[in-house]
């Protein structure tokens, strides 16, 4: 166990192609976004105090022994401790993030992966990336009922991924074939995942032949972009963004705000633009030329994005 404190990181992330249609075994793609993340910081504490856990942002505090239930946080703690076979230290976690909360930039899992590495290297404990993203999933049940995987894993692995839930234990990491921009502008509403992702299914069990159809054709457009990705084909991924967005607003999750905002972004030069996560709120992202980030930017804003980034994919 350390003697002083410990500190990790871990990035936010978005989802380039597949959303939704990844939970019922399609593949997706997402990379992860350095401009944002979470930080999780480990220090020592008095003896026989116990594992306290603040969450600076959102100033909450409380100790592991008296956490509330199903409290993300405690979870990833607990997961940790149990993965290691160590006894709960007298020690102090402290989490802050700069990745908006239910916005689809994968808030959850970064905050989960942030306490996870912290506490284990505290420990003096080692976890792979596997380990690190199998632990998070866990966590991740709490925030969306039935996750996918994917968050966790581009977060753990801190790399472009393509994603088939079937194969999340040997995730395969996307080889980036030529780097590409990305603009990502936050609505300022929530993206209420669980939700969503309980209302698609039960669309799903009411007709399931209109959304099989719906999930296999997003399917096709994430296998597509992988190709394309990765044979630095960057012109051919704005159209498949925009196909992704056309299915994703026939599966009912997109919003007025999230169109307008990608109207707005295509307006603006980008070659595609669609949401990005869970829908209805949250982000949306588009495929630019660097050179004109600026105005696509300036585009977002005018239209009413609270926050925008820009990222580079390499």
């Amino acid at each position: 166990m350390s003697h002083t404190p410990v500190e990790s990181s871990a990035p936010g992330k978005v989802i380039l192609f597949g959303e939704h249609a990844v939970v019922y075994g399609e593949p997706a793609i997402a990379v992860p976004v350095s401009e944002v993340e979470a930080r999780a910081t480990v220090e020592p504490a008095p003896s026989n105090s116990g594992l306290t856990l603040i969450a600076a942002d959102l100033e909450e505090r409380f100790t592991l022994a008296e956490a509330p239930a199903g409290d993300p946080l405690a979870l990833a703690a607990r997961l940790t401790l149990d993965r290691l076979s160590v006894p709960v230290p007298d020690a102090t976690v402290v989490v802050r993030s700069s990745i908006p909360i239910a916005s689809g930039l994968g808030s959850g899992a970064a905050v989960s992966t942030a306490v996870v590495r912290a506490l284990a290297e505290f420990m003096g404990g080692a976890l792979s990336s596997a380990q690190v993203s199998e632990l998070v999933f866990e966590v991740e049940k709490i925030h969306h009922g039935t996750p996918s995987g994917i968050d966790n894993t581009v977060i753990a692995y801190e790399q472009p991924v393509y994603f088939v839930r079937a194969e999340s234990s040997s995730p395969r990491l996307v080889s980036v074939g030529a780097p590409f921009t990305l603009v990502i502008a936050d609505t300022g509403l929530p993206s209420p995942t669980k939700r969503l992702v309980s209302r698609v299914r039960v669309g799903w069990k009411r007709d399931r032949t209109r959304y099989g159809t719906l999930f296999e054709k997003i399917g096709d457009v994430a296998r597509e972009g992988y190709r394309k990705i990765e044979a630095g084909d960057v012109e051919a991924l704005g159209p498949l963004m925009d196909r992704n967005h056309a299915l994703l607003v026939q599966l009912g999750v997109s919003s007025p705000t999230l169109d307008r905002l990608v109207d707005a972004a295509r307006e603006a030069g980008a070659s595609g633009a669609k949401l990005s996560g869970a829908g209805q709120g949250g982000n949306m992202l588009a495929l630019v030329d660097p050179g004109d980030a600026e105005d696509v930017t300036r585009k977002l804003k005018g239209a009413g994005a609270t926050h925008v980034i820009c990222t580079t994919v390499a």
